[in-house]
């Protein structure tokens, strides 16, 4: 029996030159206890959308039917939980809760409704916190108190307006699971808004991918064929599943792709390589020409005893104790871990930026001690100068770099990157009128431009949605392939981490954070994340990650068993690689 129905809803705002057609001809079919994730890009209209089902907006075109009635007006029977938690700073978490309880079951007694506030509060596991006030919850507490209140107000339908993506990827999982066991309980019709496929993949009945705005409309249904209850981990060895996450993500790389296919394909500007290498292709800028020059290869970048230590009123404070590590020119790195491991901090001693307690860091045969144009950063948010265009911004670093250089040679290298992370027609654009995905991409075209002995990614992407997100790592892969310059990129994202590096450095837990575990991704390069999809190893490479961050979850620190099973693992893998090559080559 369907339960909610959209027929040829369009939806625009505006007029004349400043319209915005966001939604197209949509339609929906839920059926009643049905759990409906539906995945789009930023900008695509799925805020919108869920507007549109719960009665805040109405269409254009089209009409919304909620149990065979057109929806006019908001309803308590379709509750909402939105990405900002809207709740009362001045209220406790039981008062925020029964604000809605009282308004909307008003026929119940006080006794009633004051057990139905405590019951959700509960189930959210928030009976420890029901006096606190928001702001002295963290920011998966306050998604927690939103869901309560949701789930409180006995609603026939619930909406959730992407309720994680705010949250980083510790708390967001947590979330997750607990989100699976409440419906599994309370049995709703469930509408999720998501960007992340893995987490539609979890939770939902049915995928639903929403195409790229302008005129977004529902795409192709992904029926989610697996048992309940799901746990990630499992999953990742589930041969379902794993068709099923490719099946959804080369669907909606394939939407971002025909959404970019207007991009200019016929630029041609010089191959340019960094200034540690020596220039391979002819017609180079002069500036590189004369940086282009390292003698050494094996020890280029090395931490030595790296330590960092805090003072505090209860005494010296050990964040990092004894980080060790050699990479060799033009390596790629990702360092992984939970919050608190001390990622950022070793990435902020190499930048220079923080100073070292002890031992020492080598680039290039030199001692850092402080910060240079050697390395650039590419920060979780890009730091632009908001009154200079995307073209000024980048030419803010390279006239600096490169002083002795002409105008026209600046211009190139300048030009060069913004046009390979896809800027070219938004150049000359102020930095206060992009989007964050187009401020990271001028983030990224100015540390390359630069030319930098080593690129210090602090989770560049972080702020992001998942699905651009994907577009900016296949940005990153694309111009690192013609530089190869060195890197280490700090980041909480497993698939992100295989990705992009060659060795992956696994942080245990802080304080006193070492490391852990260092894991070397033998996968054929260029990469991009379909092939990585349909590779035989991929999964292996994935399910060490997630065990190795599950063993240390929560601060935990693992067991002698546990981490034996890792290694165990690990031999498999290299094992079956081994006998794989020596097939190949027979």
């Amino acid at each position: 029996m369907s339960i909610l129905q959209l027929c040829n809803v369009s939806k625009s705002f505006g007029d004349g030159k400043s319209r915005n057609d966001v939604l197209d001809t949509v339609n929906l079919t839920v059926e009643q206890g049905e759990f409906i994730a539906i995945v789009g890009f930023s900008g695509s209209g799925k805020s919108t959308l869920i507007s549109l089902l719960c009665g805040l907006t109405q269409p254009d075109n089209g009409q919304v039917f909620f149990k065979g009635k057109e929806i006019t007006k908001p309803d308590p029977a379709l509750g909402v939980v939105f990405q900002n938690y809207s709740l009362m700073p001045w209220l406790s978490v039981r008062d925020n809760v029964a604000l809605a309880v009282d308004s909307i079951h008003k026929d119940k007694s006080a006794s009633e409704r004051s057990g139905i506030v405590e019951h959700y509060i509960t189930m959210v596991g928030l009976a420890h916190a029901t006096d606190r006030k928001p702001a002295e919850l963290s920011g998966g507490m306050r998604q927690r108190v939103s869901v309560a209140r949701a789930l409180a107000m006995q609603p026939d339908v619930l909406l959730l307006d992407e309720p994680l993506s705010a949250l980083d990827a510790l708390t967001r999982a947590k979330l997750q699971d607990e989100l699976a066991a409440i419906c599994e309980q309370e049995k709703k019709t469930i509408i999720l808004i998501t960007n992340d496929v893995d987490e539609a993949i979890l939770l939902a009945d049915r995928i639903i991918p929403l195409t790229p705005g302008p005129k977004a409309t529902l795409g192709k249904s992904f029926d989610v064929k697996l048992a309940r209850p799901r746990e990630r981990t499992e999953m990742n060895a589930d041969d379902a599943f794993i068709a099923l996450r490719a099946r959804v993500t080369e669907y909606l790389m394939d939407l971002g792709a025909a959404r970019n296919s207007d991009a200019d394909p016929g630029i041609v500007l010089p191959n340019v390589v960094p200034i540690t290498r020596k220039p391979q292709a002819e017609n180079l800028p002069a500036a590189y020409a004369r940086k282009a020059q390292s003698a050494i290869e094996k020890g280029y970048v090395e931490f030595f005893e790296v330590k960092k230590i805090y003072p505090t009123p209860k005494g010296p404070l050990t964040v990092v104790d004894g980080f060790d590590l050699k990479m060799k020119q033009g390596e790629f790195i990702s360092i992984i871990g939970h919050s608190g491991c001390g990622k950022s901090t070793v990435l902020s001693m190499v930048a220079g930026l923080n100073p070292i307690s002890s031992g020492g860091i080598i680039l290039d045969g030199r001692e850092i001690s402080g910060a240079g144009p050697d390395r650039a950063v590419v920060f979780q948010a890009p730091s632009l100068m908001p009154w200079l265009t995307a073209r000024e911004n980048v030419a803010l670093g390279v006239d600096r770099v490169y002083p002795d250089a002409s105008p026209s040679e600046r211009k190139d290298i300048v030009e060069y990157y913004l046009h390979r992370v896809g800027l070219g027609d938004a150049m000359h654009r102020l930095a206060n009128d992009l989007s964050n995905g187009m401020k990271q991409r001028v983030g990224i075209a100015r540390a390359f431009a630069l030319s930098p002995k080593l690129l210090l990614l602090d989770e560049p992407f972080g702020m992001l949605d998942s699905l651009t997100r994907w577009e900016l790592q296949e940005v990153l892969m694309d111009v690192w392939k013609r530089t190869k310059v060195t890197a280490i990129c700090v980041t909480h994202d497993v698939d992100e981490a295989i990705l992009l590096a060659d060795r992956v450095v696994m942080m245990s837990n802080g304080p006193n954070a070492k490391i852990g575990n260092i894991m070397e991704v033998d996968l054929p390069r260029p990469r991009s994340r379909k092939s990585l999809l349909s590779h035989p190893d991929y999964y292996a490479y994935r399910s060490e990650l997630l065990e190795f961050l599950e063993a240390y979850e929560g601060g935990a620190n693992p067991s002698a068993e546990q981490l034996t099973s890792i290694q165990e693992k690990r031999s498999e893998r290299i094992n079956r690689q081994t006998s794989s090559r020596i097939a190949a080559a027979e």
